[in-house]
């Protein structure tokens, strides 16, 4: 297959295409600069000039290839403009699924699944129920799967908060270390229990293929290799690694500490993949978060 990737020289992004590449698919990849364009042309990747704020050349990508995956969502960070980046990723998937409309193309976007059933198990089946982590979210999402009504394969990959590995610059991980390092302890909330499902970004990437190639309509998918890892361990295993002390915080504390993150430490989100492996054959291979951590690459 042809398939287009908004989001092709993302930290996801590309391990899709080198995924999509190696299984002898041809790619057709987002570039908004020249950058970009270079990045993609390296690897063996077409270049489609565009941006997701451009919904013309999203559209006119689509109409040229077999497939589309949307890989282009941006991290939680401080300077996210949330409300503007839904609006924007609402408007892209819209624009992409009235070009797919009734050709039964395979059409992917990227999702999460961090608080959506607080304290309980989140399975590939549970109905969406927004709440305040994820009202702005569940719309991108629903906006494809609905698309299977119209004539479009579509699908979601739901990712783990946790999306883990070499090159992890601004995920949830890396930010963790550079509070710890910043304030010289490595912090949880409480009794740290509350737990975090984790994904290896290479794994991930063949969920996407598997996606592509056989997902039907109207499927979301667990990218989730980890159903849950307690907070507590994680922030040991930082802590361990720059030899700092491992404390507890309270809620109260938990804000001045951890920031823009506070909202997110002490969910307790566990998910199921049971779902995802029967159906697809999905078998996580790549390391776990803790070792992952352990390994030593987040350091350097």
């Amino acid at each position: 297959m042809r398939v287009f990737v908004a989001g092709a020289t993302g930290y996801v992004g590309s391990a899709i295409v080198h995924e999509l590449l190696d299984a002898g698919h041809k790619v057709v990849g987002l570039a908004r600069s020249d950058t970009a364009a270079a990045a993609l042309t390296e690897v063996g990747v077409d270049v489609h000039r565009g941006d997701i704020a451009d919904v013309g050349s999203l559209r006119a990508g689509a109409a040229e290839s077999d497939a589309v995956i949307y890989a282009a969502n941006q991290h939680i960070s401080e300077t996210t403009d949330s409300a503007g980046r839904a609006r924007a990723e609402l408007a892209a998937v819209e624009a992409i699924g009235a070009e797919l409309e009734g050709t039964g193309k395979p059409f992917v976007v990227t999702s999460g699944v961090l608080g959506r059933t607080p304290g309980r198990l989140l399975t590939e089946e549970t109905p969406n129920e927004a709440n305040a982590l994820t009202a702005l979210r569940l719309p991108v999402e629903q906006a494809v799967l609905v698309l299977g009504e119209s004539g479009v394969r579509s699908s979601s990959v739901a990712l783990a908060p946790t999306v883990h590995g070499e090159g992890d610059t601004r995920g949830f991980i890396s930010t963790l270390i550079g509070i710890a390092r910043d304030k010289g302890v490595s912090a949880y909330v409480g009794d740290g229990t509350n737990r975090w499902p984790s994904v290896h970004r290479f794994d991930a990437a063949t969920l996407y293929r598997l996606a592509v190639e056989s997902a039907p309509a109207g499927t979301r998918l667990h990218a989730v290799a980890e159903e849950g890892v307690p907070f507590r361990d994680i922030a040991d295993a930082i802590g361990r690694f720059l030899k700092l002390p491992l404390v507890s915080l309270t809620a109260d504390d938990a804000s001045d500490h951890f920031s823009f993150l506070a909202p997110f430490v002490s969910l307790d989100s566990p998910v199921s993949n049971a779902l995802t492996r029967q159906r697809f054959g999905w078998q996580p291979r790549h390391p776990g978060l803790i070792a992952d951590i352990e390994a030593g690459h987040y350091f350097g």
